[in-house]
C-alpha cells in the first residue's frame, strides 16, 4: 500500500480522505443511533471517538507513533473515566474500534521493536476496553476482543516477512559485494603484474628516450587504474578470501547476447566507438553482470517481448549502459521461480559501490528498460 500511495499521490489523499470520512461517518451514525438520551458520558465518548479517528488517518507530516500515542492516551482516558465513573447508556465503538486496529496493524508491523512492544499492547487495550464503556457488557466486547487477537497476530506475522526479507536483501547485497570485491582483487593482479613486467623490461633493456616514454605513461595508465580498483575494493571488500577467477567482459556480453537470441527474442547489441578498448575491466565485469540478470528478467517477465536492445556508450557522467525490451505481459510462473526481487537490489549494490547508480522501470515507449 505504501508504494502505491508513492506512485499515485493522488488516490492516496483521496484514499485518506475516504477512510476519515468513514470513520467520522460510523461515529456521527453511532451518535445519532444513540442520542436518544444524551448525556455527558455519551459525550466523550463522542469526542474520545473523534480523536482516535482522526489519528487513524495516516497524515504524511505526522508520525505514526505521534498519533498512535494520541489515539490511545485519548482512547484509555475516555475509558477509564467512564468504567470507573458513570458508565454510558450504551456504546457500539464502531468507528474507535476500527481506527484503534487500524493504528494497531501499522505499530505492530513498522514501528520499532521497543515503540511496539510498548504501544502495541496500549492500542490493544484501548481497543477492548472501547465498548465496556456501556453499562451493559454486550456482544461487541467479545467481538473486539477476537478481532484484537486475530490482527495481532497478522500484524506479527507481516514484520516477520519483513524482517526475513531484510535479512535476504543484506545477504544478496553482501554476496554481490564479495563477487565485486573478488574482481576487483583479479584487477589489481593484473595490473601490477603488468606495471612489475613493464619496469623490469625497461631496467634491463635499453631503450631510447621516445620509447621509454610510451613505457612509463604504459605504467602510469595501468598504475592509476590499479589505485582505483585499490579504492573501491577496500570500500567494497568483506571477510573472505578472494578468489582468482577469469573476468567476463564485452566479449562474454555478445556471446550471452547471441545465445539469448538464439531460444528467444532478437538481441541489437550497441557498443559505442572505442568502449570495448577503453573499458576498465572492472566496469565491463559490471556490464555483463547487469546484462546477464536483465536478460533473466526478460525471459522470466517479458512472455511476449519481441526485441531487446542493449545500448553501451559513453556520456559525461562516465558510461551507460540501457537495456529494454517491448514486453508487455507477464510469463506465467510459479512463486519459486519468480524470485524474490533480490537480483536488481544485488545490481543496485554493484552499481554504487563502482561510484553509479541503477534505475529499472516501464520504458516511455512501452515495454521494462533498466539503465545503469
Amino acid at each position: 500500500m505504501s508504494g502505491w500511495a508513492h506512485a499515485h499521490p493522488r488516490g492516496s489523499a483521496a484514499a485518506k480522505a475516504a477512510l476519515a470520512a468513514v470513520l467520522l461517518l460510523l461515529v456521527g451514525f453511532e451518535s445519532v443511533a444513540l442520542a436518544r438520551q444524551p448525556t455527558r458520558p455519551h459525550a466523550i465518548v463522542v469526542a474520545t471517538a473523534v480523536v482516535v479517528c482522526l489519528c487513524a488517518v495516516p497524515y504524511s507530516w505526522i508520525p505514526l507513533n505521534v498519533r498512535a500515542w494520541t489515539a490511545a492516551a485519548a482512547s484509555l482516558a475516555g475509558s477509564v473515566v467512564l468504567i470507573a465513573g458513570r458508565h454510558a447508556l450504551q456504546v457500539w465503538g464502531l468507528g474507535e474500534g476500527i481506527a484503534l486496529l487500524v493504528l494497531l496493524t501499522a505499530v505492530v508491523h513498522r514501528a520499532p521493536g521497543r515503540t511496539a512492544a510498548v504501544l502495541g499492547p496500549m492500542l490493544g487495550l484501548a481497543c477492548v476496553l472501547a465498548p465496556m464503556r456501556d453499562i451493559r457488557l454486550g456482544v461487541f466486547t467479545v467481538v473486539y476482543g477476537v478481532l484484537t487477537v486475530v490482527v495481532t497476530a497478522y500484524s506479527l506475522i507481516l514484520r516477520w516477512q519483513e524482517a526475513q526479507r531484510m535479512r535476504d536483501l543484506a545477504a544478496v547485497r553482501s554476496a554481490e559485494r564479495l563477487e565485486l570485491a573478488r574482481e576487483l582483487h583479479d584487477v589489481i593482479a593484473h595490473h601490477v603484474t603488468g606495471i612489475v613486467v613493464q619496469a623490469r623490461a625497461a631496467r634491463f633493456t635499453a631503450v631510447d628516450a621516445e620509447r621509454a616514454d610510451a613505457t612509463f605513461a604504459r605504467i602510469e595508465t595501468a598504475g592509476g587504474e590499479a589505485l582505483g580498483a585499490m579504492r573501491r575494493l577496500v570500500r567494497v571488500l568483506r571477510e573472505g578470501a578472494a578468489g582468482t577467477q577469469p573476468l567476463a567482459g564485452l566479449a562474454e556480453v555478445r556471446t550471452m547476447a547471441d545465445a539469448f537470441a538464439r531460444n528467444g527474442p532478437p538481441v541489437v547489441l550497441t557498443i559505442g566507438r572505442g568502449l570495448a578498448e577503453a573499458l576498465p575491466a572492472e566496469v565491463a565485469a559490471g556490464v555483463h553482470r547487469i546484462v546477464r540478470e536483465a536478460l533473466t528478467n526478460v525471459r522470466k517477465h517479458a512472455a511476449d517481448a519481441t526485441a531487446v536492445r542493449i545500448t553501451l556508450r559513453s556520456v559525461p557522467e562516465g558510461v551507460e549502459l540501457r537495456i529494454a525490451d517491448d514486453g508487455r505481459v507477464r510469463a506465467p510462473l510459479s512463486e519459486q521461480a519468480r524470485g524474490g526481487g533480490f537480483g536488481l537490489a544485488g545490481l543496485t549494490e554493484r552499481a554504487e559501490a563502482m561510484g553509479g547508480r541503477l534505475t529499472a522501470g516501464p520504458a516511455p515507449e512501452g515495454g521494462w528498460e533498466v539503465t545503469a
